[in-house]
């Protein structure tokens, strides 16, 4: 697989809600960056399989998703950058969270090794206090 093909797989096993999946494809070494204050369940720094494991468990139980559309993936090397758009609720409040997005993800032997998610981290903490 490519490093595009790999995160398209990733993305649909995300959007299935399908952990298993997501983590067979991630590297022993995966780290995950998720920029934003402690009151959004799932931001931090993960490091490591079962690390990135309680990450995409905590965004599945966190929050319900209406849509989460990659629109555009550019890839150079083993370097891949998706542009979208998703809306999610906030399961704890109920809040809405809107925004685009851009993943910014580093593939070794066809494994995610790197992701980097930014997006409006604005829209998710008033969700997360609503």
């Amino acid at each position: 697989m490519t490093p595009i093909e790999t995160t398209k797989s990733v993305f649909a096993a995300f959007g299935a809600g399908d952990v298993e999946a997501i983590v067979a494809l991630l590297d022993p070494d995966i780290e995950i960056e998720f920029y934003g204050p402690s009151i959004i369940p799932y931001a931090g720094h993960y490091r490591g399989k079962a690390e990135a494991r309680r990450f995409f468990e905590t965004v599945l139980s966190s929050v319900d998703i209406h849509q989460f559309d990659p629109l555009d993936f550019f890839g150079e090397g083993d370097k891949v950058t998706v542009t979208g758009h998703l809306r999610l609720t906030a399961r704890s409040t109920g809040g809405e969270i809107e925004s685009d997005f851009a993943h910014v993800i580093t593939v070794r032997g066809e494994k995610w090794l790197r992701f980097r998610d930014f997006m409006d981290t604005s829209v998710a903490v008033a969700a997360f206090s609503a």
